[in-house]
């Protein structure tokens, strides 16, 4: 792993996670994972000197938040979790969730293989009215060709929407691709965050994915306080041609990842903001 090349500030935040064990998988997932422990998370975040954490249940298990709760159980008051729920939870469920440390839902369209606009506005409605009451916010995983479709939808919701992993951009297309317009207008708007996470999720040029440049710099000027920043950590591989066999994690090298935020965020200043108080706001760390 590469050193961290910047002065990491106290309290910063790895806002995207994941916590794979031994609990139970849906029958049609798009890959089975390596188990990836808490302990192991919680090295990665000692090497990169990162405080704080948010756990996103993955696509794996369903509405099965077990592994998510084990996750922030370990690391106590600097963890917080993103919920997968079913349409049939009960509000008992919720509150649950959120006395545990949820501080939101996830809708994994993409996962989901869910294109149709309408059937994904309505899946947002009704994410945004499970958690209005709580506090709580939706985050979204997708494409820009939904984000474009969703735009009038989501700046009429009354929570806070997040999109994961540049809104699912294409990094080789640049700013200008159909669709990245719309998330750069709804993070200027503050109608939305989105995470500049998972690089490998829109480069092809790895290690250091250089064409993500633009699009983290673009995001970032438009609303610098709607910016968060997360790992994707032990990067799973959905692109899996065997489901249901066990499939190696991605060779990430999670440093050398972190080592951009210098370049995207030339800013120190901004590049804190992004790493602390983003975060501390919206997952309500005290």
């Amino acid at each position: 792993m590469a050193n961290v090349s910047f002065t990491v500030p106290p309290g910063a935040c790895d806002c995207h996670t994941h916590i794979f064990g031994n609990y139970p998988m849906v029958a049609d997932r798009k890959y089975t994972p390596e188990p990836a422990a808490p302990d192991a998370m919680a090295a990665l975040h000692r090497s990169l000197g990162i405080e704080r954490v948010v756990i996103v249940t993955p696509s794996v298990y369903g509405t099965d938040n077990a592994s998510t709760l084990a996750g922030i159980k370990v690391r106590g008051s600097t963890a917080r979790g993103i919920a997968v729920v079913s349409e049939k939870a009960r509000s008992e469920e919720l509150e649950s969730l959120r006395d545990a440390g949820i501080r939101g839902i996830r809708l994994n369209l993409a996962s989901s293989d869910i294109s149709d606009a309408v059937v994904a506005a309505a899946r947002l409605r009704w994410a945004a009215e499970q958690v209005a009451d709580l506090g709580w916010h939706v985050q979204v995983n997708t494409t820009l060709d939904l984000i474009a479709a969703l735009t009038d939808v989501v700046s009429g919701l009354s929570v806070p929407i997040v999109f994961d992993h540049f809104g699912g951009a294409r990094a080789a297309l640049g700013v200008t691709q159909p669709g990245f317009a719309d998330l750069v207008k709804l993070v200027s708007s503050g109608r939305a965050y989105v995470k500049i996470s998972g690089a490998y999720h829109v480069s092809k040029r790895g290690p250091n994915y250089p064409d993500c440049l633009p699009l983290a710099r673009a995001l970032v000027a438009a609303n610098p306080d709607r910016v968060l920043w997360g790992s994707d950590w032990p990067h799973p591989n959905p692109a899996s041609k065997t489901p249901l066999q066990t499939t190696p994690f991605q060779p990430i090298n999670d440093g050398m990842i972190f080592n951009q935020l210098v370049t995207w965020i030339p800013d120190a200043a901004v590049r804190d903001n992004i790493l602390v108080a983003n975060p501390a706001r919206l997952y309500n760390f005290r």
